[in-house]
């Protein structure tokens, strides 16, 4: 059945109006792993603890390039094996929700540099992360070692 042009343009209007009342924004997140099984975290300098790196995906990016060229950007990673999909997590920020998509990296080389975002990296055991890993980056940590079910929030 063909819409009317009323009908197409109310329909595209109720889609815009509740993309602005409920917006989603889409980030990726790298676990990158080293070959002694530790991951990769990151010091951020606009917030507290230890966390996994990550951004957002760009307007019809695939995310596993998306985290892929975050991670340049953010670590200086060159080259890594294809991205896996670990896990895929939502969490509300404000007014807006987050879809997070989290890919495990291996074979990752990395040229890091301190940055206005990111201030130092580490490899840690992740079945004994530092005292000031963020709560969030803890229950991926402990995801991955198998100690908790893969959850659905971030």
């Amino acid at each position: 059945m063909r819409l009317s042009f009323l009908h197409r343009s109310t329909l595209a209007l109720s889609l815009a109006v509740r993309a602005y009342l409920t917006p989603l924004a889409f980030g990726t997140m790298g676990l990158i792993t080293n070959a002694e099984g530790r991951v990769l975290v990151v010091r951020h300098r606009y917030m507290p603890g230890l966390g996994l790196p990550g951004g957002g995906a760009g307007p019809g990016e695939p995310p596993a390039q998306a985290v892929v060229r975050e991670l340049g950007e953010e670590l200086g990673l060159s080259s890594c094996a294809m991205p896996e999909l670990f896990g895929l997590y939502t969490r509300k920020v404000g007014w807006t929700t987050n879809l997070v998509a989290l890919y495990r990296l291996r074979d990752a080389v990395i040229a890091f540099k301190p940055s206005l975002e990111i201030s130092a990296i580490a490899y840690v055991d992740p079945a004994n992360p530092p005292d000031d890993t963020s709560p969030a980056t803890r229950r991926r940590l402990a995801e991955f070692t198998g100690a908790a079910p893969i959850g659905a929030y971030w």
